[in-house]
């Protein structure tokens, strides 16, 4: 009969086999268990005592088994270290005995890891050793105690209350969005938002999203995978131009800072924009990635603030906090909630630990304090990188830097591969501005390159300067 113990806070199946008796027994099915790889290299054991008391037979017999598992090179035993699954073993799947030999630690072979860049410039995530980890524990700490026990439940789909009441309040204050708390819908981040955006679109008969002729192939890719065509808007000087909208089910925007080229949607063109949705029924999806990041302009308030019923307007944290808290929100208008909740599911599939712990944050004000540290921080770089392309690079001109935490470098006609690929050469993780463009696309080909100056620490923005700096023509 198998049996199972739970001692020093872990779990563990085995399995006595054969009929040689108990000894033999346990023996195999633990020289089994690390021969297949169930049990890992470093794995702590229960004590001999604890097991046998699990097993219900004599502790000499358990420390008789971890004694010849030892001499045999399975395990390893050091006083107060007990005893673990030795490093270095030969597994092999077949997992019959005397099929494998215990080998030294130092004969194993090591697996060589890939090269690394030495700089991430790639745009898409802050610098995440800037995180706020104090300020967030001590919001953890608050919301955790404050919440109530049905909040640990499976929940609203819609997501936490305690979230969509502080996201109400803080959108409509700083980014000028039209909210309440029973129009917001809680996501695992941007890319599950349009997920859901996508499979409604789809369903109530849409074709086709426009987009940008600069964007991230990723979300374009996710509006293919629910069922809809991409179309790519013309893009001029004057940034997107949406006159040619014409049949398309909705429009996928980044007004406040188009990504990656920078530039702010100009007023007659938002105008157009929800001209075109109140005209047509069509949905503008508002992508403000980055929106509290501005530096030398005053701040773009939300497209969604000119028509809440025709814009759904995305924020996320992934570029105020980090991305691997996997929170994002809708603004929604009325008519959609309830297709965009039932498209989410029926139950909450977002952390409701870190959604209580976001809605502390804003509310203690905690937010805004990081928010302004961060923008303090990033326009120091952002004028790093102008200062230095003065002086070591004068014939390359930055774009775009006027907000958020990237720049476009523009570089002579027929460069770009070359100088993207001598940026690998020195260590640097950067895109030029052709990876950004759709495919079908009929904006001039620029030469350029996307430079993310939010992702490198502190300490390490000079040494990623300096490189870029060498690659440049």
């Amino acid at each position: 009969m198998a049996k199972s113990w739970a001692t020093l806070g872990v779990d563990l199946h085995v399995e006595p086999t054969g009929t040689g008796g108990l000894r033999r027994g346990l023996t195999d099915a633990l020289r089994d268990a690390v021969r297949t790889g169930r049990l890992a290299p470093g794995t702590r054991l229960p004590s001999s005592r604890s097991l046998a008391a699990d097993l219900g037979v004599a502790r000499n017999t358990v420390a008789e088994v971890y004694a010849d598992l030892v001499a045999e090179g399975w395990l390893t035993a050091r006083q107060g270290s007990g005893t673990r699954v030795a490093t270095g073993v030969s597994r092999t799947p077949s997992g019959q005995p005397g099929s494998a030999v215990a080998v030294p630690a130092g004969a194993a072979p090591r697996r060589r890891e890939p090269d690394r860049p030495r700089y991430n410039l790639i745009p898409g995530t802050p610098d995440l050793a800037s995180f706020p980890r104090t300020e967030w524990l001590k919001a953890a700490r608050r919301a955790l105690t404050a919440a109530p026990s049905q909040a640990l439940g499976y929940g609203d789909p819609r997501g936490r209350p305690e979230l969509r009441a502080a996201l109400a309040g803080y959108l409509s204050r700083a980014r000028g969005v039209r909210a309440d708390p029973d129009g917001i819908l809680v996501c695992a981040g941007f890319s599950h938002a349009l997920r859901i955006l996508g499979a409604v679109l789809r369903a109530r008969g849409a074709r086709a999203v426009a987009v940008e002729s600069y964007g991230l192939h990723v979300h374009w890719d996710l509006l293919t995978a629910a069922g809809l065509a991409t179309r790519p808007l013309p893009y001029d000087e004057l940034g997107t131009e949406p006159r040619e909208l014409l049949e398309a089910g909705a429009v996928l925007l980044t007004p406040a800072h188009q990504f990656p080229m920078g530039t702010a949607l100009r007023p007659d063109r938002r105008a157009g924009v929800v001209d075109w949705a109140r005209r047509t029924g069509g949905l503008v999806l508002e992508d403000d990635y980055d929106g509290e990041f501005r530096y030398d302009r005053q701040p773009v308030g939300a497209l969604q603030g000119l028509d809440p019923d025709h814009v759904v307007y995305l924020g996320t944290a992934s570029k105020s906090l980090a991305p691997g808290l996997r929170l994002a929100w809708m603004v929604l208008p009325r008519s959609l909630m309830e297709e965009c909740a039932a498209a989410k599911g029926h139950a909450d599939s977002c952390g409701v630990l870190d959604q209580l712990t976001l809605a502390e944050f804003i509310a203690s004000g905690a937010y805004d304090r990081h928010v302004r540290s961060a923008r303090l921080r990033y326009r120091r770089r952002r004028d790093a990188l102008v200062a230095a392309l003065a002086v070591q690079a004068p014939e390359v001109r930055a774009t775009g830097i006027a907000a958020g935490l990237h720049a476009v470098l523009r570089l002579p006609s027929g460069t770009e591969p070359s100088v993207v690929q001598a940026a690998a050469w020195q260590g640097l993780a950067l895109h030029g501005l052709s990876f950004y463009r759709h495919e079908e696309a009929a904006a001039d080909r620029l030469d350029a390159l996307v430079v993310g100056y939010g992702t490198p620490p502190d300490h390490a923005w000079a040494g990623a300067l300096d490189a870029l700096c060498r690659v440049l023509p």
